[in-house]
């Protein structure tokens, strides 16, 4: 319902299974998670890992409309923005059922709660270390977003990889994880 709701359910599950601090990843709207588990639940975040993400996520109308009136082409629209024209087929398709089979409410609403997201103001509440990654050909959350992100987190560290689209983690999935570890051994103490 909203990017809130799922922070708290990740701190939730945080708690159940006994885990004081974590370095927490996000993607796309997973981004939008982290960074408010980060400003409104500090104490749980030893680190950011923000992947093809803002700190506002507006989402066309037409998109929204079209997950309520024509779920299967907003679904196709979405995946031709979503990957970058060098992504495998077989990962588009992958990622296009993987849209189909989350069905039009959860995808609404999941969009929808993208769309009222909106930290800009608040990023300079943010002091953990924190890693941005986007790539060259994210036509969803483009790379002008993750230098944004940088800009305005303390300390943030940026890296843009080249030729990747909004699915960077599944694109260069060499490139994002070699980033994060390095990212990890070098601002994230161990516990």
């Amino acid at each position: 319902d909203t990017i809130r709701s799922y922070a708290e359910a990740v701190v939730a599950f945080l708690d159940a299974v006994g885990i004081e601090q974590a370095v927490v990843a996000g993607h796309s709207m997973g981004g939008a998670t982290a960074m408010t588990m980060a400003l409104d639940f500090q104490d749980h975040v030893a680190g950011l890992v923000l992947v093809a993400t803002g700190a506002r996520l507006r989402v066309a109308p037409a998109i929204l409309e079209g997950i309520r009136s024509d779920f299967e082409g907003a679904v196709e629209v979405i995946t031709r923005f979503a990957w970058s024209p060098q992504a495998k087929p077989a990962l588009t398709e992958l990622g296009r059922r993987a849209l189909l089979e989350t069905g039009p409410d959860v995808l609404f609403g999941d969009f929808a709660a993208c769309d009222r997201f909106d930290v800009m103001e608040r990023l300079g509440e943010i002091e953990t270390p924190t890693l941005v990654i986007a790539g060259t050909a994210d036509q969803l959350t483009p790379p002008k977003y993750a230098h944004f992100l940088a800009e305005h987190i303390a300390g943030a560290h940026l890296t843009i990889i080249e030729g990747a689209g909004h699915m960077v983690m599944l694109e260069q999935p060499v490139e994002v994880a070699k980033a994060a570890g390095e990212f990890l051994e070098k601002k994230v103490p161990p516990p």
